[in-house]
């Protein structure tokens, strides 16, 4: 896809991973991008720093919790309202915390379907629409366990095994499904999550948690929203990027389970 005067939606936009990727979707020549986040992510301070560097024109911020459906659907519909149309959905919002997981579970999981569902209903050929894409947020995790955090890695799992259900769609929907898999990456969450036990299973111990940290190398956001802006560019619709280590990003093909076979 040519990102040159697209319309794009971002969820979880107002910092880290989501702003960075906003940031530069403008500067490839993004037309406008909606920025969806919580009251009291400072999308407003956001907002504006775009709008000095790209135009009053180029981005809005809109207050929505992605576990709520109705804030969600009339941020969707606000998004529309303002730019006419929408091209591409980047479902982004997360948070990690293992030792309070329902609201994780609903955010992680169910708001990445929720955007999902929301991206085929307003881009998707067969509702009318004149196709698109959808970038769903994973992790490295979602593609190999992690003791760290069991939940949160769940929950990274299953936004791989959805978003790849989806690509058998596309004839009829028009719309391209990928994933990004980050590894660890110098956000706001993932500092938060690494620095107390206190946002993890009362299981893990210091030795587990020590041994699973020697083995991460960080990188910034800004990282990742170049490989984000690459996947969308060159990813053929299934396509899954893995950026971490502060390095080139790579794609991955999944096999399939009869491929894994082992003797019992």
């Amino acid at each position: 896809m040519e990102i040159q005067e697209k319309i794009v939606l971002i969820t979880g936009g107002a910092n880290g991973i989501g702003y960075c990727t906003a940031r530069e979707l403008l500067r490839s020549g993004a037309k406008a991008v909606t920025i969806v986040d919580l009251p009291d992510s400072n999308g407003e301070t956001t907002v504006a720093e775009l709008k000095k560097e790209f135009g009053a024109d180029h981005a809005i911020f809109l207050v929505g919790d992605v576990a709520n459906a109705e804030e969600l659907t009339a941020c969707f519909d606000k998004a529309i309202e303002s730019f006419g149309t929408l091209d591409i959905v980047i479902n982004s919002a997360g948070i990690m915390n293992d030792a309070e997981w329902e609201p994780m579970v609903d955010i992680n999981y169910k708001g990445i379907v929720r955007g999902t569902i929301l991206g085929l209903n307003h881009m998707g050929k067969h509702k009318g629409g004149k196709g698109g894409t959808i970038v769903n947020m994973s992790s490295i995790v979602g593609l190999q366990s992690n003791p760290l955090a069991p939940i949160y890695a769940g929950t990274q799992f299953a936004i791989v095994g959805f978003t790849l259900s989806l690509q058998t769609f596309y004839e009829k929907t028009g719309i391209r499904v990928l994933v990004i898999c980050p590894g660890l990456t110098n956000t706001d969450m993932a500092t938060k999550f690494m620095s107390s036990k206190v946002y993890s299973m009362d299981i893990l111990d210091d030795e587990i948690a020590a041994k699973e940290m020697t083995t991460m190398e960080s990188q910034p956001p800004e990282h990742v929203a170049n490989a984000i802006v690459e996947l969308i560019e060159k990813g053929e619709n299934g396509a899954v990027f893995v950026s971490e280590n502060n390095q080139p990003a790579y794609a991955v093909q999944l096999s399939s389970y009869t491929d894994l076979k082992v003797s019992v």
